[in-house]
């Protein structure tokens, strides 16, 4: 070998030797599979905040929106293109798990990604505009059961998504035929919220903490009951739960990251190992607080575990209200 060829297979295994080490931490994304202003936004941006202000990451976590299939294509994107990609995480929700469970991702299963780490939790929410003659969960079911078609609901997914389902399990509460809704289906929160506002909607099954930040932030809302068994601390403290109402409904709504099948055990260790003391410190606490998420930590084997019993479940209750569980083409 000449000096020169020598000198190149030093610069090519140094550079070997570097990417088997790099910091999957040093350049980091996270993927919010929707719009802006809805709950994969909420959650994108905790990490953001918290990483940085806790110095986990030293630049920026760059936050990309990529909507489509209620985090579908995100999803493929991940699996599919970017499989290996150490330093992106992709905010998931019980939606997405939902999702799953009815094959809505295409080819891909539970099993395609790696389950990093959750980071709270939410719970179903019934919304109504500011000026709504609805003033509470009671005057909508009733309005529902003298008349389905008058009533239009909408949210962030088609029928069988988690806000369809927190719909047709009120509704069935309520001893209304979840077919005989009328339901509006949306690509995000965000976009069910303006519509609320605007009145092209009567009512939004959406996410607590997602509605109560657009609350805090002006949105001309009321939150009439939270999907819960008992209610909610905080700021949330006032509202009532749906079973207070007379209709026992509970939706809780983990939120969390995964990433690319192909990031290795040492890159996913180190992600689990730093929201896992993130998610320790007082200061996450209070950042998860004021977003109006609850307490739910949980890292790497257990998560996926937890993952993995949760797409079940919701498997069982697709069946229940007649959705398929086969992989979409």
């Amino acid at each position: 070998m000449t000096h020169s060829q020598r000198l190149l297979a030093a610069a090519l295994a140094a550079g070997a030797l570097s990417t088997a080490f790099a910091n999957p931490l040093a350049k980091t994304e996270c993927i919010a599979p929707a719009k802006p202003g809805g709950g994969f936004d909420l959650t994108c941006k905790l990490a953001q905040t918290a990483l940085q202000d806790g110095k986990f990451i030293t630049d920026p976590m760059r936050v990309t929106y990529m909507p489509g299939g209620i985090g579908a294509v995100a999803y493929n994107t991940i699996v599919a293109q970017r499989p290996d990609a150490a330093g992106t995480i992709v905010a998931f929700s019980g939606g997405s798990l939902l999702n799953l469970a009815q094959g809505k991702f295409g080819r891909y299963t539970e099993n395609d990604v790696r389950w990093v780490a959750a980071i709270g939790t939410d719970y179903g929410a019934v919304i109504v505009a500011e000026n709504s003659p609805f003033k509470s969960l009671k005057d909508v079911m009733a309005a529902i059961k003298a008349d389905p078609t008058k009533v239009i609901l909408g949210a962030g997914g088609t029928v069988g998504s988690q806000d369809w389902m927190k719909a047709a399990l009120t509704a069935r509460a309520g001893g209304v035929n979840p077919k005989t809704m009328r339901y509006v289906a949306f690509e995000g929160g965000g976009e069910a919220m303006t519509a609320l506002q605007g009145g092209h909607i009567h009512v939004f099954t959406g996410d607590a903490a997602e509605a109560y930040q657009q609350l805090k932030a002006g949105a001309k809302i009321r939150i009439l009951a939270v999907m819960n068994d008992k209610r909610l601390t905080g700021e949330m403290a006032s509202i009532p739960t749906a079973a207070e109402e007379g209709f026992n409904v509970e939706w809780p709504i983990v939120r969390g990251f995964y990433v690319g099948p192909k990031v290795s055990d040492a890159d996913y260790q180190a992600w689990a190992d730093a929201f896992g003391k993130m998610m320790a410190t007082p200061a996450y606490a209070k950042l998860r607080d004021e977003r109006g998420l609850f307490p739910l930590a949980i890292t790497g084997a257990p998560l996926d575990a937890y993952v993995k019993k949760q797409v079940a479940d919701y498997r069982k209750l697709a069946e229940e209200f007649g959705l398929s569980t086969k992989p979409a083409n």
